[in-house]
């Protein structure tokens, strides 16, 4: 069990991360599906698709630009205890936005250290792994280009 203060001190940071996590889970998810929904809930805002403007920056820092619109899926669920639990995620699944919602929610009770423990390090380490799998595969392929330079007399 999490104690009152453990769970008001969660901070910003800590819950972008144990966001993006959810956000990038897609089918992860699933498996822990039953278990996000034991406890009773509603649906202030159930998963609904919509569309957000992506931005860019000219040069990574430069002047912002409208990049193009992209699919996301968005909930908000508030468990019977009073926890609300938002998502927002990319492309059209509602099951994956609900139980992010769900998960989130789970994460600011009482029960945040278990949720942490079985939900967000096991999908962390996978995620990392995945990550580290791909930036592998494609260092692999990785080109280095020698400039030579012709002696002039």
């Amino acid at each position: 069990m999490t104690t009152a203060q453990e769970v008001a001190a969660i901070t910003v940071a800590q819950r972008q991360h144990w966001m993006q996590i959810l956000a990038r889970a897609g089918q992860q998810l699933h498996p822990f599906a039953q278990a996000l929904r034991q406890q009773p809930y509603q649906c202030i805002r159930p998963a609904e698709i919509g569309m957000v403007m992506v931005r860019g920056r000219t040069g990574g820092s430069g002047a912002p630009f409208n990049l193009g619109e992209m699919t996301v899926t968005r909930c908000v669920i508030q468990l019977d205890h009073g926890q609300h639990g938002h998502s927002y995620v990319a492309g059209r699944d509602k099951e994956h936005a609900e139980l992010a919602a769900l998960a989130d929610a789970h994460l600011q009770s009482s029960q945040h250290r278990h949720w942490m423990d079985a939900l967000i390090t096991p999908l962390a380490q996978r995620q990392n792994a995945e990550r580290a799998s791909r930036d592998a595969a494609s260092a692999a392929t990785q080109v280095e280009f020698v400039t030579l330079v012709r002696g002039e007399d």
